[in-house]
């Protein structure tokens, strides 16, 4: 009940510039598959109901979407939204704060690898024509 009351009052506080539920229709069970597998890897049932799936995708749907919101509202001061909004909003969060700033670096050392992959590639097919 308390979820309900405190859901009304966070969408009455957004006010106009948070789109109304009417406006975007979500399509349910979008992330039923990769929930069932991460609640397996985290100890629930290889096959757990769908009713709990149901329930925990609308828990991170809702708790993404008000993230990026949130994440959108500081960032209108600047015009722009950039990842470090995303993590200003979590840093008090340190688990959650180290997991993306690990993510976001093993992202950087990828690019970089793809980068010096193609270069060699390129310079392979230059020496081969």
């Amino acid at each position: 009940m308390q979820n309900s009351s405190s859901s009304a009052a966070a969408k009455a506080k957004a006010g106009s510039s948070q789109p109304s539920e009417t406006t975007f229709k979500r399509k349910r069970g979008v992330f039923q598959k990769d929930l069932q597998h991460m609640m397996y890897g985290f100890g629930d049932d290889p096959n757990p109901l769908p009713e709990t799936v149901a329930l925990v995708e609308d828990i991170v749907v809702e708790y993404v979407t008000d993230l990026a919101h949130k994440a959108q509202d500081i960032a209108s001061k600047r015009g722009k939204l950039l990842t470090e909004d995303f993590l200003f909003l979590i840093r008090k969060d340190l688990p959650k704060f180290h997991r993306c700033t690990e993510l976001l670096s093993m992202n950087e050392e990828l690019k970089q690898a793809r980068k010096a992959f193609e270069i060699d590639e390129d310079k392979l097919l230059q020496n081969e024509g």
